[in-house]
């Protein structure tokens, strides 16, 4: 028998490799899950492929020991990204060639990541996670509750839009007020995460800075709020911004109001994904980043 697969550390020279990797791996699980006579899933474009490998570099420079791959002597059989914020441990990106997954590859990946987040005192951590029934199964016996995450998608009707006052555009010097607000939400700030946050949409902060969120061309990157008119006020912002199709994802149970929203923007809704917590609750007043978290 082959020797199974070495852990080390993730280099800089691997992400691009990595990147490759997690696309194809992710590809392979959707299409899977794709019902026989649907479209087949697209793979990535390479603008979501760049910001990918830009996003994964920055977690490599600000948390090293969370970031491992796993080779043999053919190349990188998987890897694992997770970063430190605060107390919270997040796990970013985890992938594993679709060619050698099931052989134990998978949970040597995770313990590796996860030992950076004990190893920094961290009482809680969340992931978010797709259908994959053997990562759930992975997830669950790791201590996560999974939440089931709904995503609605479509053209936005304009004549349902409402106007929208108490907000305006951020700026940097806003990141510690939207540190303290996903820290009541969440648990912890962005902190450097909020580069690739910019990176990605505009920053919108409510001028009694009860909320935030990152607007993008398709919609919200992230909502986090006091209080719910403020969050729907963001997320209406979020869809007035938008331009073609818009997406609003990562809406798990606890935000009814982010569903209710998109139905009234005329959104279709379906199932797509999990969040996974362990030591919190699924945030509330809060729509998550599927990478940042």
């Amino acid at each position: 028998m082959a020797p199974p697969p070495r852990l080390r550390p993730m280099r800089a020279e691997d992400v691009d490799e990595c990147e490759r990797l997690c696309a194809d791996a992710f590809l392979a699980a959707d299409l899977a899950g794709t019902p026989r006579g649907a479209p087949e899933p697209a793979r990535r474009s390479p603008e979501r492929s760049a910001r990918w490998v830009a996003r994964t570099a920055a977690f490599l420079a600000t948390d090293p020991a969370g970031c491992v791959v796993a080779e043999d002597d053919d190349g990188l059989v998987g890897f694992a990204t997770s970063v430190v914020r605060g107390r919270l441990w997040l796990l970013a990106t985890f992938a594993v060639r679709p060619d050698r997954q099931g052989g134990g590859v998978g949970a040597r990946l995770l313990a590796a990541a996860e030992r950076a987040g004990r190893a920094a005192g961290c009482d809680r951590a969340m992931l978010s996670a797709s259908d994959d029934p053997r990562a759930l199964r992975r997830y669950w016996a790791a201590g996560f509750a999974l939440h089931g995450q709904r995503l609605l998608v479509g053209e936005v009707d304009r004549a349902a839009l409402p106007a929208t006052s108490g907000l305006r555009d951020g700026t940097p010097a806003d990141r510690e007020l939207c540190d303290v607000l996903a820290t009541q939400r969440r648990g912890a700030g962005h902190g450097p995460d909020h580069d690739a946050l910019a990176a990605q949409g505009d920053l919108v902060v409510d001028v009694r800075g009860e909320g935030f969120a990152y607007a993008t061309p398709s919609g919200p990157a992230l909502v986090a709020s006091r209080d719910e008119a403020t969050a729907r006020r963001l997320l209406w912002e979020c869809l007035a911004r938008t331009d073609g199709e818009a997406e609003v994802g990562h809406v798990t149970g606890a935000n009814p109001w982010a569903v209710d929203v998109a139905l009234t923007a005329r959104l279709s809704l379906r199932h797509e994904g999990w969040l996974g917590v362990r030591g919190l609750d699924a945030p509330r007043l809060y729509l998550h980043h599927g990478a940042l978290l």
